[in-house]
C-alpha cells in the first residue's frame, strides 16, 4: 500500500509540474497582447483549469492512458519508473524553455518502463506489440502532427472569417459551421452512450467471447468442450441483445428523457434483471479482496491457480444474489450462501454487506449513461458563436470600425477564448494523470475497471494542475508568446479558440493530445495568415524536433529508471 501512496503522490507532483510547464499554453497569448498581467493570467487560467472538473464527465482520455500498456505488464514498479522519468524530462525541458509535451512524456515513460519490465521477464525476443497497445501509441504519434495541423487550420479559418468585409457573410458562415459542429458533437455523445451501454450490459464482453470460442470451435470441430463454450457464450449474447436494443432505443432520446428517466424505465420494464445479479456479483467478490488476488496473479505464477479457482467459484455468486433480489433470501442468509460458495474474510464481511444493501441497478445505469453527456460543451460552442456574432455586429453596425476599436473589442474577447482553452487544457491534461493513478489502483487490486475510479482522483488531479498553472512557466511563456510570431488580440482570440475546439474534439474521441502542440499550431496558423515570413520557422523546426524526440527519449529514460527501481522494489 505504501508504494501505491508514493505513486499517487508522484502522479500529483507530475500533475503540478504539468500545470506550470503548460501554463504558457493557456496564458502566453493573453500576456503577450497585454490583456492581462502575468499574475492575473495565471490565476485566470488556473481557475478555468479546475472548472473542467464539472464539464468532462466521461474521462475518455484518462481511460485511454490507463490502457496504453497491456494489463499483464502493468505493475507498480513500472508505473513508478514511468513517473520518475516523466517528471525528470518535464523539469529539464522547462528549465531550458522548451515547450515539449507533458502528455507524450507521460505516455513515453509509461510505455518505456513497461517494455523494460516485459523484456526482463520474457526475454529480448518477446514481441513488443504484445506489451503496449499499438493502436493507442500509433494514434498518439499521429496526433503529434494532426493536433497542431487541426489547430492551425481552425485558427486560419477564424482569422479569415474575421477579416472578411461583409459582416452578413461572416454571420452566415458562423451559423453553418456552428450547426455542423453541434451535429459532430451530438454524434460523439450518441456513440459514447451506445458504447457505455454495451459495456454496462456486457454485450461487448459476450461478443468477444462468442468470437473467441467460435474460432476455437472451428479449429477443433471434434472437441465437445469448445462447442459447449461457444454455445454458452452465444446464449449469453442472445439474452443480452434484446434488452440492449430496447434500452438503446430509449438512449436515442436522451436529450428529452435524461439518464434517470431512461434507467427507471429500463428497470421498471425488467430489462435489467438478467444483468443485475451479474454486476453485483463483481462488486461482491471484489469487496472480498478478489482484485488483490487478481493483481498478484499477474506477476506470480503460483497465485494464478488460486486466482483461477476463486474466479470459477465466485461465478456461482449469481444464484444467491438473484434469490436476494427476488426476496427469497434475507441479507444474512445471502451472506451465508456466499460464504459457503467461497469464504468471505471476516474483515470484509461488513464491506460486502454494504455493497449488497447499497446496490441499485437503476442508479448504476443512469451514471454510466450520464457520463457521455457533452451538453455543456455544446452550449459552450453555441455561446461562443453567438458572442462572436454579436461582436461583429456591434463593431460593424453600431460603432464605426477602426483599428483601435476592433483591437479593444478583441482584447475583451480574449478573456473568453483563454478561459475556453484553459478548460480544454484542464480536461485534457489532468485526465492523463487520472489514467496513471487509475492504472496503479487497478494494478494494486483496489478497483477492477477504470469506470470504478473514485471521485477523489479527478478532484485531486484538477486541483493539482490548477495550482501548478498558478505557479507559471515564464520561460516557455516567452517562447510561445513572442518567439514564434508576434500576436495581436484578434490573432490571440483566433489561436485560443482554435486550440480549445481541438482539445474538446480530441477529448471526445478519447485521444491524448498535447496542448503544447495544439496551441503552437494555432499560433503558427494566425501568423501565416499575415504572411509566411511572419512565422519564425527556425524556432518552429526546433519545437518540432522536441515533439518528435519526447516519446522515445522519455521511454528510454523510463526503461533505465525501471532497471534501477527493480533492484529496490519488487
Amino acid at each position: 500500500m505504501t508504494l501505491v501512496i508514493i505513486i499517487i503522490a508522484l502522479a500529483l507532483i507530475f500533475d503540478y509540474i504539468n500545470g506550470f510547464h503548460d501554463a504558457a499554453n493557456s496564458i502566453a497569448t493573453v500576456v503577450s497582447t497585454k490583456v492581462l498581467t502575468p499574475f492575473q493570467a495565471v490565476v485566470w487560467a488556473a481557475f478555468f483549469n479546475c472548472v473542467a472538473f464539472f464539464i468532462f464527465k466521461d474521462h475518455a482520455v484518462a481511460n485511454t492512458i490507463s490502457k496504453t500498456v497491456n494489463k499483464e505488464f502493468i505493475t507498480l514498479p513500472v508505473i513508478l519508473a514511468g513517473l520518475i522519468a516523466a517528471i525528470f524530462w518535464n523539469l529539464l525541458t522547462w528549465w531550458y524553455g522548451i515547450p515539449s509535451s507533458s502528455s507524450h512524456t507521460l505516455i513515453g515513460g509509461f510505455a518505456g518502463a513497461a517494455i523494460a519490465h516485459a523484456l526482463s521477464q520474457k526475454g529480448i525476443t518477446y514481441s513488443w506489440g504484445k506489451i503496449v497497445e499499438s493502436d493507442i501509441i500509433l494514434s498518439t504519434i499521429l496526433f503529434i502532427f494532426l493536433a497542431p495541423l487541426i489547430g492551425m487550420g481552425i485558427s486560419i479559418f477564424i482569422t479569415i472569417v474575421t477579416i472578411m468585409r461583409n459582416v452578413w457573410a461572416r454571420l452566415g458562415i458562423i451559423a453553418v459551421v456552428t450547426f455542423l459542429t453541434i451535429l459532430l458533437f451530438d454524434n460523439f455523445e450518441s456513440s459514447k452512450m451506445e458504447e457505455n451501454l454495451q459495456k454496462f450490459l456486457k454485450v461487448d464482453k459476450y461478443k468477444k467471447e462468442v468470437s473467441e470460442t467460435l474460432a476455437k470451435k472451428e479449429a477443433n470441430p471434434n472437441d465437445v468442450t469448445f462447442l459447449n463454450a461457444y454455445n454458452t457464450a452465444k446464449d449469453k449474447l442472445d439474452k443480452a441483445l434484446p434488452n440492449y436494443n430496447k434500452i438503446d432505443a430509449l438512449v436515442t432520446n436522451f436529450d428529452k428523457l435524461g439518464a434517470k428517466a431512461i434507467a427507471k424505465q429500463a428497470a421498471d420494464s425488467g430489462w435489467l434483471k438478467d444483468i443485475e445479479a451479474s454486476r453485483l456479483k463483481d462488486d461482491v467478490r471484489n469487496a472480498n479482496d478478489f482484485l488483490v488476488l487478481e493483481a498478484k496473479a499477474t506477476s506470480d505464477d503460483k497465485i494464478k491457480a488460486e486466482y483461477s479457482i476463486a474466479k470459477e467459484a465466485t461465478e456461482k455468486y449469481k444464484d444467491p444474489l438473484k434469490k436476494y433480489f427476488n426476496k427469497e433470501l434475507s441479507l444474512d442468509s445471502t451472506m451465508v450462501a456466499l460464504s459457503a460458495i467461497y469464504p468471505i474474510a471476516e474483515i470484509n464481511k461488513a464491506n460486502v454487506k454494504k455493497k449488497i444493501e447499497g446496490f441499485s441497478i437503476e442508479k448504476a445505469l443512469a451514471k454510466d449513461i450520464d457520463k457521455a453527456d457533452n451538453s455543456m460543451i455544446v452550449w459552450g460552442i453555441i455561446f461562443t458563436s453567438i458572442l462572436f456574432s454579436l461582436v461583429y455586429l456591434y463593431v460593424e453596425k453600431v460603432r464605426t470600425p477602426t483599428a483601435f476599436k476592433v483591437a479593444h473589442m478583441f482584447k475583451k474577447l480574449q478573456l473568453f477564448s483563454s478561459a475556453a482553452f484553459s478548460i480544454g487544457h484542464g480536461g485534457n491534461d489532468a485526465q492523463k494523470v487520472m489514467g496513471i493513478i487509475g492504472a496503479a489502483l487497478i494494478a494494486n487490486g483496489n478497483m477492477q475497471n477504470f469506470s470504478d475510479l473514485p471521485n477523489w482522483v479527478p478532484a485531486a488531479c484538477y486541483l493539482a494542475i490548477g495550482l501548478g498553472t498558478m505557479s507559471g512557466g515564464w520561460k516557455i511563456v516567452k517562447t510561445m508568446g513572442t518567439k514564434i510570431t508576434k500576436v495581436t488580440p484578434l490573432e490571440g482570440v483566433a489561436a485560443e479558440t482554435a486550440g480549445a475546439f481541438t482539445l474538446f474534439f480530441t477529448g471526445q474521441m478519447g485521444i491524448p493530445v498535447s496542448t503544447t502542440h495544439t496551441i503552437t499550431g494555432s499560433i503558427i496558423g494566425v501568423g501565416a495568415t499575415k504572411r509566411l515570413s511572419a512565422v519564425r520557422w527556425g524556432v518552429t523546426v526546433n519545437l518540432l524536433w522536441a515533439w518528435i524526440l519526447t516519446i522515445p527519449v522519455s521511454g528510454l529514460l523510463a526503461a533505465l529508471v525501471y532497471y534501477v527501481v527493480s533492484f529496490f522494489v519488487k
